[in-house]
């Protein structure tokens, strides 16, 4: 853990907000084309949305972005775009720290849940969203942005999780995998040998289905096996959501567990 101090509040001024999106753009590798620029984050800003910058020893490392929605009859809740942080070890820990403001931003405003979409492959993803701070995985969406141009995800189908977060909540627990599988859940998709997908489907109460270890480094080494985990895990997915099973949470080491009430 870092022994920065952090710092999270609002950015406002143009400066700031030229600032938070050429951060953004380093984050996603797109140096000319940052994912929101200036003057759009400053009319989110200036509108009441939820614009904030998270700095170390008052350098700007990490920002986050959101916007309100929720036309009836839906609840009022904050669309969570975007959260980016700087690559190094000094910011470890920001991330938390800005869903924590912006929490408290929300319900300070009566505000009382939070959406967001991430990549169901990214792991590390997936044990903070769904333990760390205890949002639950309300749907999964195909392809929904498109194929991707960014320095991260180039070229892949853009397939998320939507990541719903009650705010009066609290944090997951991380899923006991031995304890679930001496009473009988089944992986119905894990890591072979040689890194492949390997599906086993299973009609049992309590599905396990893992994610490779790091799926951006695998994006740039082996395309065409990244584009099998994204099938396989789409597929594993749909089904057992089509099924009625529901996303109960992730393990630090990649697990996702899906259960059913039947």
């Amino acid at each position: 853990m870092s022994s920065h101090a952090f710092s999270v509040s609002e950015l406002i001024e143009i400066e700031d907000l030229r600032d938070l999106a050429d951060l953004f753009a380093v984050v996603w590798g797109r140096p000319d084309e940052p994912p929101l620029s200036s003057d759009i984050l400053k009319a989110l800003a200036h509108s009441g949305n939820y614009v904030s910058g998270g700095l170390i020893d008052g350098r700007l490392v990490g920002g986050l972005v959101g916007w309100f929605g929720g036309i009836p009859p839906r609840e009022l809740h904050l669309h969570s775009h975007i959260l980016g942080v700087v690559a190094g070890s000094d910011a470890h820990g920001l991330g938390f720290e800005l869903k924590q403001h912006q929490r408290r931003w929300c319900l300070e405003r009566g505000v009382k849940v939070i959406e967001w979409t991430t990549d169901p492959l990214v792991r590390r993803n997936a044990y903070f969203n769904l333990t760390k701070l205890g949002a639950r995985a309300s749907n999964y969406l195909v392809n929904v942005y498109g194929a991707m141009t960014d320095g991260i995800n180039s070229g892949e189908e853009s397939d998320r999780l939507l990541i719903t977060w009650h705010l009066d909540s609290s944090p997951g627990q991380e899923p006991d995998l031995d304890g679930l599988r001496r009473d009988g859940a089944a992986a119905v998709l894990s890591v072979g040998d040689a890194g492949e997908p390997v599906a086993t489907p299973s009609p049992s109460r309590v599905l396990l289905c893992q994610v490779p270890d790091d799926i951006v480094s695998l994006r740039r080494s082996d395309p065409p096996l990244a584009r099998k985990w994204r099938l396989a895990l789409r597929r594993a997915f749909t089904d057992a959501m089509a099924a009625g099973y529901e996303v109960g949470g992730a393990t630090r080491s990649g697990w996702y567990v899906l259960q059913t009430g039947r």
